[in-house]
């Protein structure tokens, strides 16, 4: 089967996850302070304020063995909605950090060591009770 590339209202395109890359879903506060650590270090980051969370893009295969408390890994079988290359600013889906700039995918080594120190820390963001 074809991968999944359907267009969506506001320019967005529904991509299969899985294929070039996994997304681990991180809480908003979290995920910005996590960008913070990672420095030049951070790939493409996807934000959506509407579920206050923000997406990281990883090596295609990482979702199957990720566990960091208050994450979510998406891999095979799901889906996310890719928002034009520079499209900065809400409504929807938007960049945080544009893919092409940098490239799109963080080392999910490195980003597995931000969280872990950012929720040991709780410095710069957070917890929701």
């Amino acid at each position: 089967m074809p991968p999944t590339r359907l267009p969506t209202a506001a320019g967005c395109t529904l991509q299969d996850a899985g294929l070039d890359w996994d997304v681990i879903r991180v809480p908003r506060q979290l995920g910005i302070a996590a960008m913070a650590v990672l420095g030049a270090s951070c790939g493409a980051v996807l934000e959506y304020q509407p579920k206050d969370v923000v997406y990281y893009f990883v090596a295609r295969g990482t979702a199957a063995g990720w566990a960091v408390e208050g994450t979510h890994p998406i891999g095979k079988g799901g889906t996310l909605a890719i928002p034009p290359t520079r499209c900065t600013q809400p409504p929807g889906p938007h960049w945080r950090i544009c893919p092409g700039e940098r490239d799109w995918l963080t080392d999910a080594r490195t980003l597995r060591a931000a969280l872990e120190g950012c929720l040991r820390s709780e410095s710069g963001w957070e917890r929701s009770a």
